[in-house]
């Protein structure tokens, strides 16, 4: 799939020394982080099928138990998360922990990744998955961190097949998103793809054209110069 060609020029062109990823299935994107980064696999149902790192690990716990029982910050030997990428239950409020949790190990110069931020239709966007192709509702996700995390810089690029979130500017002091959970839970979950539409979907999202040079802007924006010996992406 064309995404996990955007993942590996993106991992590329970061060179990522620490790298998180929610819901590894088979292991394929997983598998493209370097030899060199710390990387970190949370799933409680993994079945790897694609060869992956030498400083690769896997949690075979729900994102949530990982989080209750690790220090993700111990588990990285004190480095911050370079690069995360969550792609775990396609449900709004898995995704929301998720990113809370996540931001807690970061710093300003990390970017976290959110698969299936671009619903295709309200039946492979719905909350009860009836299809092979199945986005969920975590587009509600992006919708969220820009209303009510403007300090976030927050993009959706158009890579098929239901798109990919780019978040930068992360905040690891923040608690907006844990202290008002039960507030954006009971706010954002009863949406449908319908109330997309009607506010303008590709606002809504951010929605950016799927090319190398618009995706290295949008990495670009906060992180010039931030991670050390990075290098232009070699393929797209």
């Amino acid at each position: 799939m064309e995404y996990y060609n955007l993942l590996r020029s993106i991992h590329e062109y970061l060179r990522p020394r620490t790298y998180v990823e929610i819901g590894v299935r088979h292991g394929e994107s997983m598998c493209l982080a370097s030899a060199e980064t710390l990387a970190i696999g949370v799933d409680p149902s993994a079945e790897i099928m694609f060869p992956l790192g030498p400083r690769a690990r896997l949690y075979g716990l729900t994102s949530d138990e990982f989080f209750s029982c690790y220090d993700l910050a111990a588990e990285l030997a004190g480095l911050p998360v370079d690069l995360a990428f969550i792609d775990g239950m396609h449900l709004f409020e898995y995704a929301l922990r998720d990113f809370a949790n996540l931001e807690r190990s970061c710093s300003p110069q990390s970017v976290v990744l959110i698969h299936d931020c671009l619903p295709i239709d309200r039946v492979t966007s719905a909350r009860e998955r009836t299809t092979d192709v199945w986005s969920g509702d975590v587009w509600k996700l992006v919708t969220c961190l820009r209303r009510h995390r403007p300090d976030l810089s927050v993009t959706t690029v158009d890579v098929p097949p239901t798109g990919l979130g780019i978040v930068t500017g992360l905040d690891p002091t923040s608690t907006t998103l844990t202290v008002r959970y039960e507030e954006l839970y009971s706010s954002y979950v009863p949406l449908d793809h319908d109330d997309l539409l009607a506010v303008d979907k590709d606002a809504a999202l951010n929605r950016a054209s799927w090319d190398w040079t618009t995706v290295a802007a949008v990495l670009d924006r906060r992180l010039t110069g931030a991670l050390p010996g990075r290098r232009p992406a070699t393929s797209t």
